[in-house]
């Protein structure tokens, strides 16, 4: 028989609402140790399933707190085991002991994630909907909600089974007409294979596709301001946040070093960065700060090219022209509020890039620039309410391994192998794509997926 297990589920800082969650065969028991309803009538194992009840923790005879007591009874619950949730009043002193007791009474501390590891365990949820259950916690936008909570629905499971099973019935297929030559004629399957394989390839090729869509819902997108010094860079960076997070001055060069917020843009998620100014220097501090700005660019998803519409080109601004050449770029031209020297002619006579006019100092154009990073990422709209994709490296990876071994299969068809030569890369396939699931998978994974939880789930 497993542990019962107890742990806070809310944050431990001061709030209105505290919540201590138990789980496992002996929640009801250690809850009848330590809870006294206001109705002494009530008997804590005989209260009907998702029911609430008003009463009071007790360390023994010592009044704790006065809470109410959630009844959720297996298999109907989270883990799919007897569930108890004490909602108390949520200061971390009376949170942390409200736990103290449901351990003297019997259960023991959760680990991080046992909540959601026991619900994958009991199959109420496969691993896949287990991984998104933290996204959904994690979200930083819209997207990356909707996305985290169609993957919790079951989005990516549904999909690789649809495939495994598919992989799995011409294994099958295979290896009952190697067994009985006589009724089963393998004569022409190589051809169908491939035809039916097919659309397997298609649907691989197109979750491997989605993960860099996915990946930006999820993380955001990596966003870097670049800008030779007095561009106006921190003060974009200050009007996208809201806030005066970088020093602004007329002094070139204050920006040495790389400040980085997340922050939402028009419903989008950007982890954006603002770095020194781009130019020619002999201060060693401002030359180490201009090489990190172009490390970062050199891996950004996008790149802010930001140019004072002020001032002529320089060489300095032909650098960063020379830079984003054949990179995911939008030029803005800053400082609109000012008499012009350049226009968006000009840029395009050097770049091909999308380019945007505004004012970071009075906050124009910014709404602009927010459908602009939509249409170039997204085309104007997300795809998530029309396909599933993959947001986690983990489950790129299995899907780039079960590609592997299709196109394997696909070779030893041209080749003219025999038929039991495909159900071994089939089979491979079939295994890779239960990792995604948590089918095929060891313990020690297992255990590193969930030691990423917070301590409550």
């Amino acid at each position: 028989m497993r542990d019962t297990i107890a742990a806070i589920a809310s944050g431990i800082t001061a709030s209105g609402i505290g919540i201590v969650r138990i789980s496992g065969p002996g929640a009801f028991r250690v809850l009848e140790k330590i809870f006294r309803p206001a109705n002494p009538d009530k008997k804590i194992m005989e209260l009907r399933a998702n029911t609430i009840h008003y009463g009071f923790i007790f360390d023994e005879n010592e009044k704790i707190d006065e809470v109410l007591a959630l009844i959720m009874k297996a298999p109907h619950t989270y883990t799919a085991e007897d569930t108890v949730e004490i909602d108390c009043h949520g200061g971390p002193f009376v949170m942390q002991k409200i736990l103290s007791c449901t351990l003297r009474a019997g259960a023991r501390l959760a680990e991080p994630g046992e909540f959601t590891r026991r619900a994958f365990m009991n199959g109420r949820i496969d691993l896949s909907e287990a991984e998104a259950v933290m996204d959904v916690i994690g979200a930083g936008s819209d997207d990356a909600l909707k996305s985290s909570l169609m993957q919790l629905g079951g989005s990516v499971r549904r999909e690789i089974s649809d495939l495994r099973e598919k992989i799995i019935s011409e294994v099958a297929y295979i290896e009952a007409a190697l067994d009985d030559p006589e009724h089963m004629d393998l004569s022409g399957y190589p051809e169908q294979l491939a035809d039916r394989l097919t659309g397997v390839k298609k649907k691989l090729i197109s979750l491997r596709d989605s993960f860099n869509e996915g990946k930006m819902i999820r993380e955001g997108i990596y966003t870097v301001i670049l800008g030779k010094p007095n561009a106006g860079k921190s003060s974009l960076l200050n009007a996208l946040i809201g806030e005066d997070r970088a020093i602004v001055t007329e002094i070139a060069g204050t920006t040495r070093d790389s400040l980085e917020e997340n922050i939402r843009l028009g419903g989008l998620s950007l982890r954006l960065a603002d770095t020194a100014g781009i130019r020619q220097t002999g201060d060693l501090i401002e030359k180490i700060g201009v090489e990190r700005a172009r490390s970062l660019a050199e891996k950004a998803d996008l790149i802010l090219a930001v140019f004072d519409s002020s001032a002529a080109f320089d060489d300095n601004d032909e650098d960063i022209f020379s830079f984003i050449k054949g990179r995911k770029a939008i030029i803005l031209l800053n400082k609109s509020d000012l008499p012009a020297c350049i226009t968006e002619q000009d840029v395009r006579s050097r770049c091909d890039a999308p380019c945007v006019v505004i004012s970071a100092k009075k906050n124009e154009g910014i709404h602009t620039l927010a459908e602009v990073i939509r249409e170039m990422f997204f085309g104007g709209n997300l795809r998530i309410n029309e396909q599933t994709m993959i947001t986690n490296v983990r489950h790129r990876e299995a899907v780039e391994d079960a590609l592997s071994s299709i196109e394997l299969v696909f070779s030893s068809i041209e080749e003219g192998m025999p038929e039991d030569f495909f159900t071994v890369d089939l089979m491979d396939a079939y295994a890779s794509l239960g990792k995604i699931t948590g089918e095929e998978i060891g313990d020690d994974l297992v255990d590193a997926i969930f030691s990423k939880f917070c301590m409550g789930k």
